[in-house]
């Protein structure tokens, strides 16, 4: 390595990040991370509450009892790293090359984990009666269902009255270099499984059957046809797409008795997925289709407004890049969905995104160091 890279190598939020990566927490496993975290923040003052849900463990922290609450947010699961052989190293064990850490979990979303407790650290050493209270929600479910994690715990929150005001998800935001886009909302995420019923029959008499295939497929037209919105100020047009088309019975000559599809609309707040739904339904019975169609909504969009959260954000961004951010609400879906509806003003900002899900998932060990300052600065912003 050389002299910069050592220098990187020894900062305390690299060290944390070799410590959470060899914890293989693939999905919906926690592999002992949020005990590393939690040692660290009992050792910072904060009241550390494990919240299990199911198979998955969450970590709620809170340093202080008055608000406003500022949180930090983030997950230790992981996707599963594929085949091994892939890899120029074992994903567990953490790799340094040309200034890059390699290993699963290394950017999504680890790197921040870690550069949250050393910037809290750093932050409470200076300022130990910072206003308000500071808090860290964890979970392990956030690669996987999502259903027992973060969306549980924030049931449990609201339903003993403590409540979330600004939140910062670790989540990697960033598209090229660190800090160049900040998501201020998601789309949401709305999900039919249909079944088209027929009746099968005999390809060369078609009279005697009714192929759900040719029935779905008009609609399936008029389904792409539609423009659903223009998209907004904030939020680019509404998308749907179909992700999975089965029929048949495995002959040439016989038409299927029934067709069962997935698709997915990802939407803006032009929409609510109560509006949507009747949208489709009102589709499908105009063409008088013989259906079944049932929903899974992963999320309702939501976005954060300009206000004291996102300028601290910009702020503690161009101070350490040069440069202020894009603020964007591209991108699939995060945990911000279930933080949002709670009343939380929700910023996400995390390392480049470029390598997560992949093999040799990799971090760049400056874009860490900087990490952690701009959470440090952020919260000075907010709480001095």
């Amino acid at each position: 390595m050389t002299t910069a890279e050592t220098k990187h190598a020894e900062h305390p939020s690299i060290r944390l990040l070799f410590d959470l990566i060899r914890c293989p927490s693939i999905t919906p496993s926690d592999a002992g991370c949020q005990d590393i975290l939690a040692d660290r923040l009992g050792k910072m003052g904060f009241m550390c509450e494990s919240m299990p849900f199911g198979e998955v463990t969450n970590l709620w922290a809170r340093r202080g009892s008055a608000g406003p609450v500022f949180c930090f947010a983030g997950h230790t699961d992981v996707v599963p790293p594929g085949d091994a052989k892939d890899w120029l190293s074992d994903p567990f064990k953490p790799v340094v090359r040309d200034g890059l850490l390699y290993g699963r979990g290394s950017a999504d979303m680890k790197s921040g984990l870690a550069a949250m407790i050393v910037a809290l650290e750093n932050f409470i050493s200076e300022h130990p009666d910072h206003a308000g209270s500071i808090a860290l929600l964890i979970t392990s479910d956030e690669e996987g269902r999502a259903r027992d994690g973060t969306l549980k715990v924030i049931e449990a929150l609201s339903a003993r009255g403590e409540n979330i005001d600004w939140c910062v998800l670790g989540e990697p935001s960033s598209q090229d270099t660190l800090g160049d886009i900040v998501r201020i909302g998601r789309r949401g995420s709305l999900s039919g499984m249909l079944t088209v019923r027929g009746v099968q029959g005999h390809v060369a008499y078609p009279q005697l059957a009714d192929n759900p295939i040719r029935r779905f497929a008009p609609v399936l037209s008029e389904l792409h046809a539609i423009e659903w919105d223009q998209g907004n100020e904030f939020f680019p047009p509404t998308s749907f797409q179909v992700v999975d088309i089965q029929a048949g019975v495995g002959f040439p000559n016989v038409t299927p008795a029934a067709l069962t599809a997935r698709f997915n609309f990802r939407y803006s707040t032009e929409w609510d997925y109560e509006q949507l739904k009747a949208r489709v339904h009102t589709l499908f019975d105009a063409h008088g289709i013989d259906y079944e169609l049932n929903w899974h909504l992963s999320g309702e969009p939501f976005l954060t407004e300009q206000g004291k959260l996102t300028a601290a954000v910009v702020q503690a961004v161009a101070e350490q890049t040069g440069e202020a951010p894009q603020l964007s609400t591209g991108g699939g879906t995060s945990d911000g969905r279930f933080i949002s509806p709670a009343g939380a003003d929700v910023v996400e900002l995390g390392p480049v995104n470029a390598s997560i899900h992949k093999v040799n998932e990799h971090v760049e060990l400056a874009d860490v160091v900087k990490l952690t300052e701009m959470y440090r600065r952020i919260l000075e912003l907010m709480l001095l």
